[in-house]
């Protein structure tokens, strides 16, 4: 039922060739000039970094430069998260040229710092894509904020020494602003700054010859308040964890390592926003500390963390455990002490935001409490797959009841839930089917093959995953 979830867009032409063969024939059409074959990405974070937008970033690089393309990455020399951390300033990784420019200014905690070095990113990014020659394509998300108006810039600007001839954009739409700016009141709906930043933001959905948007939610947003984006593919992230077997507790080094065993654990693992509120998750908490039976793990880093550590403090919080992004090749074992993984999303960021912790969490095997507004897309996930809760933010009492419900239910009933999550995972959410797609439309673009063979499949789901589905097929390129 997964594959009613989400919209795809679809190659008419893929081949059957091998991986290795077709990279050899598009080298070779690189080679005669009858391909364009340079794509550069623009962006603030991006691999060995362990925020998920930078290994999203990456994924799809490798993937490109796998198939014969030259990619190469201008990001940021230092850590998203943590800015302390520094990285090499040229690097070629998986056939990916990294080019890092230097930050010395930046903190996510100081809101001035923060603006400096955002404008800071976007300078060194005009310059460097600017004066990088033949650029064919360029590919865009939304860190820093506002590097799709700089990315649209340097195309029109390179455009004139090229007769004409502009690069190919493309738009990955991980969050939406000004909209999220606004849902948080941290800018007031018509004043000047939320015009600016909306006429930016039409200004780069006009120009983009591919949005990406990650949930139907969001496409429809994409398209309000005269927004004009020209083509739309809607397509979820994929996990970065393979949906293996699920690893046994009692085998998992990482519960033994942090007092675990024996106890059942409700995680929250990865970005702590106040676009994902656990206010609610934070009070079940406080209402069961005086169960030794239940751990509360609270994994990653972000604005709202300090919010968690506050919390355990002032109440003396034992059940609780905090810690900060675990390595990449710890994943499996973190994400797989839990018993169930806390999923949020707040109630104004339907189709702002992307809930993707919901991934990480089915990968593992392990059913879902969501928190959040219905519909949404986790929503649609939970009642179409049957993998987990959800619970309105506010509702302490029945986030403390389903919680109870979970710990009690027999561990075959458990895993039955997470075993659907990881089929899921398994058939069209995918993460080589998605990064397939992806790559094979953006490929399309390059190769300028698509004229006639691509469409786009739309697949609407209703307020339930039971509402019968009509799919509408549309050509995006004339």
């Amino acid at each position: 039922m997964a594959e009613n979830l989400v919209s795809v867009g679809r190659i008419a032409f893929e081949s059957g060739a091998s991986p290795s063969n077709r990279k050899e024939e598009v080298s070779a059409a690189i080679g005669r000039g009858d391909v364009p074959g340079r794509l550069v990405i623009l962006t603030q974070v991006y691999v060995p970094d362990p925020a998920a937008v930078g290994q999203h970033m990456h994924d799809f690089a490798a993937a490109m430069a796998a198939r014969g393309h030259e990619v190469i990455v201008y990001c940021s020399s230092r850590g998203y998260d943590d800015p302390r951390q520094s990285f090499p300033r040229f690097e070629i990784r998986d056939g990916v040229k990294i080019i890092r420019y230097s930050l010395p200014i930046f903190t996510k905690s100081n809101m001035l710092l923060r603006i400096v070095g955002s404008i800071w990113a976007q300078v060194a990014l005009f310059f460097h894509a600017l004066f990088t020659l033949r650029t064919e394509l360029i590919f865009f998300s939304t860190s820093p904020p506002m590097i799709g108006v700089t990315a649209t810039l340097v195309a029109k600007i390179k455009s004139l020494f090229s007769f004409g001839k502009q690069a190919q954009l493309v738009y990955w739409v991980m969050d939406l602003n000004p909209d999220q700016l606004i849902a948080m009141q941290k800018l007031r709906a018509g004043s000047l700054a939320h015009r600016l930043l909306e006429a930016a933001n039409r200004f780069v959905l006009r120009n983009a010859d591919l949005t990406i948007a990650l949930d139907r939610f969001m496409d429809a947003r994409l398209k309000q308040h005269g927004r004009a984006p020209q083509k739309v593919l809607v397509l979820p992230p994929w996990s970065h964890e393979k949906p293996d077997a699920p690893l046994p507790h009692t085998a998992n080094w990482f519960r033994d390592k942090h007092g675990l065993q024996g106890r059942f654990v409700v995680m929250y693992s990865g970005n702590h926003s106040p676009a994902n509120p656990i206010d609610t998750l934070l009070a079940a908490a406080l209402a069961f500390k005086d169960d030794d039976t239940i751990r509360f793990a609270f994994i990653g880093g972000g604005a709202a963390k300090k919010q968690v550590n506050a919390q355990i403090e002032r109440h003396g919080l034992r059940n609780c455990l905090s810690l900060p992004y675990q390595p990449l090749g710890d994943l499996r074992y973190s994400l797989g002490a839990a018993d169930v993984h806390a999923v949020s999303l707040g109630e104004d960021m339907l189709g702002i935001v992307h809930p993707c912790k919901v991934y990480g969490a089915m990968a593992v095997g392990r059913p879902i409490l969501y928190l959040g507004p219905r519909p949404s897309h986790v929503s649609d996930l939970i009642e179409g797959e049957g993998i987990g809760w959800h619970i309105a933010h506010g509702d302490v009492a029945g986030c403390v009841a389903a919680i109870q419900e979970m710990k009690d239910l027999a561990t075959p009933d458990l895993a039955a839930r997470g075993a659907r999550a990881q089929a899921a995972l398994r058939s069209s959410l995918a993460p080589t089917h998605l990064l397939n797609v992806m790559c094979n439309v953006i490929e399309g673009l390059l190769v300028g093959r698509v004229a006639e063979k691509l469409v786009y499949v739309e697949q609407h789901t209703g307020e339930r995953a039971s509402t019968a589905r009509s799919d509408k097929v549309h050509n995006m390129i004339d």
